[in-house]
């Protein structure tokens, strides 16, 4: 970490016409990062020993709360659920900008064996919603101590339920912007980050325009006709036909969308049968799409409906399609991601700052960018070296904990450099 603290010292020779923030400014924040570093590891190790599900965040937010309330806020929970506000006032007028956080965790057992492991038995900090949580976390620090060097006001979003909220319930991106909570004060641009092991520590990456895609869920329910495994002829077979649809399904991206337009669908849950010996008279299939297209979107969707039809109409069975949309494409305002591409490599150094192709995960931060001008970026967690590369989403997943210092002093340098930029509107 040293040599990175050093590497980012000399790019601080970089005229400051290139990061819109004064070296001096840029030097406090460095030495205020070092100065937090140790803490905002242990801060991070906590949350990951104490996962919760999304909407279940009670722990979670209670903890930020405290910790906001240490640091001189007067933090707003009770946000989207368990969500937590924070506002910054800087000690002279400016602009409204506002800093994103999640801070759920998936139903994953964790793998990995470290001290700070989930405590949580089927609940882990898999996506990096931790490292998220203590990024948002050192930031309020960082600019509480600068307060009289800010020009405006910054607000610090801590959202639950990015990962989604369990069925029948509200949640996440839209709740918090149905309940207003980004409403007084309104920023004027957005800005959040995620963990990205693909790539080493001591990157980040990001993509203009459409960076993440769209989300989606469709359900398929087969309605059959049960009858003894002996004799099929008297039966629909539910599971066969719901094997067609799974087939079938494939041919959307294979042979109905144009290549150049990416397009995922996949088919993640099969449920079917009570008995080795009975034909199964109903199954259940539930799946995703993803697309970085909305005309796409629309297509797939067209799709899904018609070839299950036409799959169980062949078949003599009875087939039901509950789509449900979920997240849009997360599209990455163009003119604040120039101006923000521009501070990251003043900041951190030219090499270190990567364009990226778009990717096919998803991210209810896409909710806020309709809205706001944002901009995403991805902070490289990766240690090839120590072989803690496994991807987001599984149980061997292990940040390098080096990320956390980086993402705040990306994150600081973007909401400063923001607040000195002439104010363009929501």
């Amino acid at each position: 970490m040293r040599r990175l603290l050093t590497s980012f010292v000399l790019v601080l020779l970089v005229p400051a016409a290139a990061s819109a923030l004064d070296p001096t400014l840029l030097a406090r924040v460095d030495s205020g990062v070092a100065d937090l570093e140790p803490s905002l590891i242990e801060a991070r190790r906590w949350f990951h020993a104490h996962p919760e599900l999304s909407n279940r965040e009670a722990g979670t937010g209670a903890e930020i709360a405290r910790r906001l309330r240490a640091m001189g806020y007067e933090p707003r929970t009770g946000v989207a659920g368990h969500g937590v506000v924070a506002v910054l006032e800087g000690a002279r007028p400016g602009p409204v900008v506002a800093w994103r956080s999640d801070i759920d965790a998936l139903p994953i057992d964790e793998a990995v064996d470290v001290p700070w492991r989930s405590l949580n038995p089927g609940v882990m900090h898999a996506c990096g919603h931790d490292v998220h949580t203590t990024v948002g976390l050192g930031v309020a620090e960082l600019l509480m101590r600068l307060r009289d060097e800010v020009s405006g006001t910054v607000v610090l979003l801590f959202q639950p339920a990015e990962e989604g909220a369990p069925p029948g319930e509200e949640g996440g991106a839209t709740l918090v912007l149905a309940e207003g909570a980004l409403d007084d004060p309104r920023p004027e641009a957005v800005f959040a980050l995620h963990v990205m092991p693909t790539h080493e520590v001591g990157t980040v990456g990001w993509t203009l325009g459409g960076s993440m895609a769209s989300a989606d869920r469709f359900t398929v329910t087969v309605t059959g006709r049960m009858t003894h495994g002996s004799a099929p002829q008297d039966g629909i077979d539910a599971i066969w036909v719901g094997a067609q649809v799974v087939d079938a399904l494939q041919g959307i991206v294979a042979r109905e969308v144009d290549p150049r337009s990416p397009a995922v669908v996949s088919v993640g849950t099969f449920s079917a049968g009570n008995r080795f010996n009975i034909i199964a008279g109903s199954a259940e299939l539930t799946g995703t799409v993803r697309t970085l297209d909305p005309a796409v979107r629309d297509q797939v969707e067209s799709a899904i409906g018609r070839i299950v039809d036409g799959v169980c109409t062949a078949h003599r069975a009875t087939c039901e399609v509950d789509y449900q949309r979920f997240t849009p494409v997360l599209v990455n305002d163009p003119e604040l991601t120039r101006a923000s591409v521009e501070v990251l490599r003043a900041t951190l150094g030219p090499d270190a700052v990567l364009e990226l192709p778009p990717i096919m995960a998803a991210e209810d931060f896409a909710e806020y960018a309709r809205v706001i001008p944002g901009f995403h970026f991805r902070l490289g967690v990766g240690n090839a070296a120590a072989g803690w590369t496994s991807y987001v989403h599984t149980p061997t997943f292990r940040p390098d904990e080096r990320a956390i210092a980086i993402g705040v002093r990306a994150a600081a340098a973007l909401l400063l450099a923001r607040l000195e930029a002439p104010s363009t509107g929501p």
